[in-house]
């Protein structure tokens, strides 16, 4: 059996009590969730894991994909990612057939390696079936402001991709795209992407939509105002009701006050036409600041998932019982970090409600950084 932690400063919901004079009855008592177990992904001499929210993951059953950079070591200042800009950040994907227990690493094709020497981008010509088993796409940018972004997509699980496809660039500044999108029908699918700002700098959430598998693109709503710092990685969920909802990493700086780094949500009850904001997921994700990874559960709560970047150094969890208008406390999956480089989580949930939730980390301050997946179980509500 895989060892058992309890999770610190786990939230108690709906707790209920019995008051005198009724019926003694079964009282629901909630299940505080637990991490079950940490898995090293990769690991390598001499190269930096990192990143999985910029590139995406996927699931069927049991079997998992998720995406990461296998960028190369470089020693820097401890506030910098340990990781040189010189060399090539190569994609690189992990597989497991066993719901996270164990991966198997291997590194992109040259064709998705386009900032060095992989192939340019070309105007998709066949529509993509988004409904096909075996599907899944994946975006990339070519600079974090501007884009541009392109685009690749498989019919077999990730084992091998056509691409790269270009992303229009739908009369914005800039789109440096990231891997997010919600399937509608076969040829219907809706992305959450990152526009550059007015000043050509990153970023403001949108939204756009394919009714002819990717053969065309169209631009259907920012995702909240223009922000004078940045609103960038939308991460998204289909609600039972069909409420979608997004959470948008987020930086705010000013003269007169310190740098703040937290996660917005907003809910959107027409596909995504018009979006209203509602509580923060996260009040604070620590100086730099971590996108989120948002998750469905069967029991209709909902799981974000984040990294925190000041001391403590951590990967932490929060739920929300009622569809994100509100959220618990926060959950450690880990506090052990030495450093704020790390995080960038993507979690899936598994067919027996366990989550896996794929990051990178350290355990030194000046070292390779590893990709780790945790496994935990996300307890239940009363």
């Amino acid at each position: 059996m895989p060892k058992q932690e309890n999770l610190t400063g786990a939230a108690r919901f709906g707790r209920r009590t019995l008051l005198l004079g009724t019926l003694a009855a079964p009282v629901a008592v909630a299940r505080e969730p637990r991490v079950l177990k940490h898995v090293r992904i990769y690991s390598e001499k001499g190269r930096f894991g990192g990143w999985p929210a910029n590139h995406g993951i996927w699931s069927w059953g049991n079997e998992i994909l998720a995406g990461f950079s296998a960028a190369y070591f470089k020693k820097r200042e401890w506030m910098y990612h340990q990781a040189d800009p010189e060399k090539p950040e190569v994609p690189a994907f992990a597989r497991s057939l066993d719901g996270g227990e164990s991966w198997t690493v291997r590194e992109a094709p040259e064709q998705m390696l386009p900032r060095w020497g992989g192939k340019p981008g070309r105007p998709l010509s066949q529509p993509i079936e988004f409904t096909r088993p075996g599907f899944a796409m994946t975006l990339r940018f070519n600079d974090s402001n501007i884009g541009p972004t392109l685009y690749w997509s498989s019919y077999d699980k990730g084992e091998s991709w056509s691409g790269p496809f270009e992303f229009p660039p739908l009369g914005l500044p800039g789109i440096p795209g990231r891997t997010n999108y919600i399937v509608f029908g076969k040829q219907e699918a809706l992305l959450f992407l990152t526009a550059a700002k007015t000043n050509r700098r990153e970023g403001r959430p949108f939204c756009a939509r394919t009714r002819d598998g990717g053969l065309s693109w169209e631009f259907v709503s920012f995702i909240g105002p223009e922000p004078a710092g940045f609103a960038i990685m939308p991460a998204a969920v289909r609600l039972p009701d069909q409420t979608l909802l997004t959470a948008v990493r987020r930086r705010e700086t000013g003269q007169q006050r310190p740098q703040r780094d937290w996660i917005d949500t907003y809910a959107s009850r027409d596909q995504g036409k018009t979006w209203t904001e509602l509580p923060p997921a996260a009040e604070d994700t620590g100086r730099g600041g971590s996108p989120a990874a948002l998750v469905l559960l069967g029991d209709g709560r909902l799981s974000v998932t984040y990294g925190y970047r000041s001391e403590p150094y951590s990967i932490r969890a929060r739920f929300s019982l009622d569809g994100g208008r509100s959220w618990g406390a926060e959950s450690f999956l880990r506090r052990d970090g030495k450093a704020p480089d790390l995080g960038y989580p993507r979690s899936v949930l598994r067919p027996d409600g366990k989550i896996v939730t794929v990051y990178y980390f350290n355990d030194e301050v000046h070292n390779e950084r590893f990709l780790e997946a945790v496994l935990w179980d996300p307890g239940t509500a009363a």
